[in-house]
């Protein structure tokens, strides 16, 4: 006896325009964890090198201050993701239940890394359109901010380096490793990718106030 292969009526096929938006925005927790992690990652990478600039910071102050406010929309993403996490997890989200909060430690660090976090930028974008003149004020801020940022995050991410591997590859492995793509994955590259051209926007867009702080680090190094 054949059987009939039964076309599901119109009304119960998605439709194109879900099926784009699904392929851009699915994923549920499990996107929303890869795409913490591919965003944690390029902030890795890029506050690496803000830590070089800052073994030498006069003569990379340029690189310094670009990359600076290139974070800014990155840092903003993570800051999303992770927010997007936790307000699905506390309004009773199922799937966000289900896979439970972070470890105890990270949540209680987390409000620490949030504040620093705000700090160290606000600090770090007012002094730069303030310029020179309000370094005795606003410098003090962004160094110590950057200080205690720096131990919070540092162990924030200590708390995640273990299943980040894990993530990237599921995301940004070959695709012999991937298996079955998790719906999504074009929509997080782009979200990460306009995150950094956002970024680099930005930096673009201030490079007009390097200046006063160029000047002064010249005469600065000059004078010793």
């Amino acid at each position: 006896m054949a059987v009939t292969r039964q076309t599901p009526p119109a009304h119960a096929r998605p439709r194109p325009a879900l099926r784009r938006a699904g392929r851009l925005t699915g994923g549920g927790t499990t996107g929303n964890e890869q795409l913490t992690a591919a965003t944690g990652a390029v902030l890795i990478a890029l506050l690496a090198v803000i830590g070089v600039t800052l073994l030498r910071l006069r003569p990379l102050l340029s690189v310094h201050l670009f990359v600076g406010m290139l974070l800014i929309p990155p840092v903003a993403l993570k800051l999303a993701t992770t927010g997007y996490r936790f307000t699905r997890y506390y309004t009773g989200n199922p799937a966000y239940r289900r896979k439970g909060p972070p470890a105890a430690a990270l949540r209680a660090l987390a409000p620490m890394v949030i504040l620093t976090t705000l700090v160290v930028f606000a600090s770090g974008v007012a002094l730069l359109f303030a310029g020179p003149s309000s370094r005795s004020t606003l410098l003090p801020i962004h160094k110590v901010s950057f200080v205690a940022w720096l131990i919070f995050t540092g162990l924030h991410v200590l708390g995640h380096l273990a299943e980040m591997p894990r993530a990237l590859r599921a995301d940004y492995g070959r695709p012999a490793q991937l298996g079955e793509d998790l719906p999504g994955r074009s929509g997080r590259a782009l979200a990460l990718a306009g995150a950094l051209v956002a970024g680099v926007v930005v930096a673009v867009l201030v490079i007009g106030e390097f200046g006063p702080w160029l000047h002064y680090a010249t005469l600065f190094h000059g004078g010793h």
